[in-house]
């Protein structure tokens, strides 16, 4: 009985394997037939041309891009132009073999570029120069294809698609450019912001220093120097959170000079997030506008900066026990000019700024969240990821 029984067990095995190994032929077959295969390595060869033009338009990104250009249109030959028919990249042996020359296809983008419609030239060889023409602009560029033959429908279409494709590219790559542009002039305007009083109080407090405690003064005149060093560096749009909250001491460091045991800051950071990566210049409003409110028609005011490590996010919050404001007035696009005291001292300096960038950097999940009420204070939160791809120093 046992013998049958290990016969039926090995057929119904051999039986069994049988089946997984034709469904595996099968699915094989299925998922690598000849048509998938070329659609893949279209998107493939694709998103290769896409990630040098996404750098824009110069020599270098038409030179690895215009490769794989040519094997988009399957032509013989491809050459990219700027605005100014200036050859940047070509790519094809037919321009050392053929009658056609590079100097013929400058002269083809010339006038595509010129006139913003694609230009024919030649029959057997011939030219096609298509502008990269967006829908509401100027050319960025003229692609021009050289063909050993008469060109045919789907040769003209495969350009005309493939053109669509590389201006569609270069208009991400432009938005990203002024993207970048409207960084910096944020981080620009936000410099800009730096509070005239902050400065002119800083130089008072040192200048009473130098004679009743020089060596003291000494001190602070390295502090507002490095202060104003950090501030107005020449460097990127991050930094890491270690080095805002350097220089963020050395501003509570001259604020104390000033008000001396009036103002109470307590600072409370986790180790593991002195390393992540937060948009420079980010925390110096938070704090600034802290040390305001948390003193604004008082004698003495708490502030309390806390920066913990929360999962894939770090979590910053500044809070001050302060005059806080109107909900109201925080949520109009006049925050940034809100007026606590009657005085032209204006409180709440740079938090639109900082919220914008917050945003631009991180995703709209990433905005500044203030919690405040009139006499109740105010707390602003932060929440910064802790790797972001495309953010670094």
């Amino acid at each position: 009985m046992s013998a049958e029984f290990g016969v039926v067990l090995v057929a119904v095995l051999a039986v069994a394997a049988l089946i997984a190994a034709v469904l595996v032929i099968r699915t094989r077959r299925v998922v690598a037939t000849p048509a998938e295969r070329a659609v893949h390595a279209t998107l493939h060869t694709a998103a290769t041309a896409a990630r040098a033009l996404r750098k824009g338009l110069d020599a270098e990104s038409a030179a690895a891009a215009v490769p794989h250009l040519r094997e988009l249109t399957g032509a013989a030959g491809v050459a990219l132009y700027d605005t100014d028919a200036t050859l940047l990249a070509h790519d094809g042996s037919i321009w050392t073999t053929a009658p056609v020359t590079l100097t013929d296809a400058g002269r083809a983008a010339q006038a595509a570029a010129a006139g913003g419609r694609r230009v024919l030239t030649g029959t057997a060889p011939a030219l096609i120069a298509q502008p990269l023409l967006p829908d509401d602009s100027d050319a960025l560029g003229v692609l021009v294809v050289a063909s050993p033959t008469r060109p045919g429908p789907g040769l003209l279409g495969a350009i005309g698609e493939v053109a669509r494709y590389a201006t569609g590219q270069l208009e991400l790559a432009e938005l990203g450019a002024s993207r970048a542009r409207l960084d910096r002039a944020e981080v620009l305007a936000l410099r800009a912001q730096i509070s005239p009083h902050f400065v002119y109080n800083a130089l008072n407090t040192i200048a009473s220093f130098v004679r009743t405690d020089p060596d003291r003064a000494r001190e602070l005149i390295l502090d507002f120097a490095d202060f104003t060093r950090y501030s107005f560096r020449a460097a990127g749009q991050y930094t890491l959170l270690a080095d805002e909250l350097k220089n963020i001491d050395r501003y509570v460091t001259l604020e104390r000079a000033r008000f001396g045991p009036a103002l109470d800051v307590k600072l409370q950071v986790a180790p593991e997030v002195l390393g992540v990566v937060v948009p420079f210049l980010a925390l110096q409003p938070l704090v600034e506008n802290a040390v305001r409110h948390g003193l604004a028609g008082r004698r003495s005011g708490s502030i309390t900066l806390i920066a913990r490590d929360e999962g894939a996010d770090c979590v910053i919050s500044v809070e001050d026990d302060g005059v806080g404001m109107d909900p109201e007035v925080l949520r109009s696009a006049h925050a940034d000019a809100l007026d606590t005291d009657g005085s032209d001292d204006r409180a709440h300096v740079g938090l639109t700024n900082v919220d914008h960038r917050l945003r631009a950097a991180f995703g709209n999940d990433y905005g500044l969240i203030v919690e405040t009420a009139p006499g109740a204070g105010t707390k602003v939160v932060m929440r910064v990821p802790k790797f972001r791809p495309g953010v670094h120093v």
